[in-house]
């Protein structure tokens, strides 16, 4: 029986690039990682083998990556070894495989992120120095520790 590629899906963030091979019951599943690659095969309930080979678009903190494995799929977290570097695709070919897309339930474009918490902060910033610009708080001496005679003598 001839193997079959299963179909992946990926998504990057700043520190991982994520993989899920889709293969449902897998069995005999083995998950190599390497600086430059990752390699992948299993069996699924009907025996079907699938194998596939990926040769990544840029280096890889092997050591420091994982998979882990449910009854729908198996998923890979590859530690990239430049953090907060996005990367345009998941292959060093800029060749897109047809078993291989990108996961958009899970996409994020997170390389504007930083730049957003900047504006954030710099707003926030105006706001408290509006705030503060205003007048003093009221003072707060002429009133009387004792509420039950202030509710007494409003009655």
């Amino acid at each position: 029986m001839a193997r079959q590629h299963a179909r992946t899906l990926w998504y990057d963030r700043p520190k991982y690039v994520f993989m899920e091979f889709c293969v449902e019951d897998s069995t005999d599943v083995h998950v190599l990682i390497e600086d430059h690659r990752i390699v992948f095969s299993c069996k699924n309930a009907d025996g079907v083998e699938f194998y596939n080979e990926i040769e990544f678009y840029a280096k890889v903190n092997c050591k420091d990556s994982q998979d882990k494995r449910s009854g729908r799929s198996i998923t890979c977290f590859v530690r990239k070894w430049k953090e907060k570097v996005a990367w345009p695709r998941l292959t060093k070919e800029d060749i897109k495989p047809v078993w291989l897309s990108v996961d958009f339930d899970n996409w994020r474009d997170w390389e504007g992120d930083e730049e957003v918490e900047l504006a954030q902060v710099d707003h926030y910033a105006e706001l408290l120095e509006k705030v503060s610009t205003k007048r003093p708080p009221p003072a707060m001496d002429d009133l009387d520790d004792d509420s039950d005679s202030a509710d007494a003598t409003s009655n």
